[in-house]
């Protein structure tokens, strides 16, 4: 689906991944799932692009629903897959520890469960090989994404933020369509790591140039990135009390 002039993803509401299309070539933000593999060939071939076209894959954090197709691009083509390196050993070998669930939607859940069997999610490929990225890098590639630590969803967890596509993607730093609840707007993520540090973290994208944010999981949101973090506190203090 394309977004803007250089801005598109795949996948959908309940797992998506992006792409940055410039003349330089294509950076991926993010790999979904394994079976989105197949939406990747079809959305490069739709931009009038090819595998040959792709220069990197930058992942928000190393979680199984993140790291997708990343290593099947890494070895089949050669593209370099870069994560923080607070979340290299996850991206590498998984480990995401027990986290609260919170309120859950019986069809919501199912919907989030069915997609995950469809597109292979029960067999994550781990990374052999990830370049580690730290805070304020900025990386080679196609539109020059901008690392920025988001910390809290997971140790690793990080926004990306791209100028030539007007867009920040901040993976599960926040959602806009809760995959165990199906409720949609600006709201924390499920299954975070330190969910205080999370919403403190989201305080860092204020001043961030962009009109879209583009999180791993919910629909594109338009807007100001400064007043993420109080639209994701207001909506936190509407849920239901967590349980473990």
């Amino acid at each position: 689906m394309r977004l803007g002039p250089h801005l598109h993803r795949i996948g959908n509401d309940i797992v998506a991944a992006y792409l940055v299309d410039t003349d330089d070539g294509v950076t991926v933000v993010d790999t979904g799932l394994p079976g989105h593999w197949d939406d990747l060939i079809a959305e490069l071939r739709a931009m009038g692009r090819s595998l040959d076209d792709v220069r990197g894959a930058v992942l928000t954090h190393g979680d199984s629903d993140h790291i997708g197709f990343a290593e099947r691009l890494r070895r089949e083509v050669g593209v370099p897959v870069f994560v923080h390196s607070l979340d290299a050993e996850r991206a590498r070998s998984g480990g995401k520890p027990k986290t609260a669930m919170g309120s859950v939607r019986v069809f919501p859940l199912l919907q989030f469960a069915l997609y995950g069997l469809r597109k292979r999610g029960w067999r994550p490929k781990y990374l052999s090989q990830v370049t580690e990225v730290a805070d304020g890098d900025i990386l080679a590639l196609p539109g020059s994404p901008r690392v920025i630590a988001l910390p809290g969803h997971s140790p690793g967890s990080i926004a990306v933020h791209v100028p030539v596509a007007d867009a920040v993607f901040v993976g599960d730093a926040l959602t806009t369509r809760h995959v165990l609840t199906g409720i949609s707007g600006i709201q924390p993520a499920p299954f975070t790591d330190d969910p205080d540090a999370a919403l403190d973290s989201l305080g860092r994208l204020a001043g961030v140039e962009a009109s879209w944010v583009l999180p791993g999981h919910g629909a594109p949101w338009r807007g100001d990135p400064g007043d993420l973090q109080v639209l994701a506190r207001r909506a936190k203090e509407q849920l239901p009390h967590q349980k473990k």
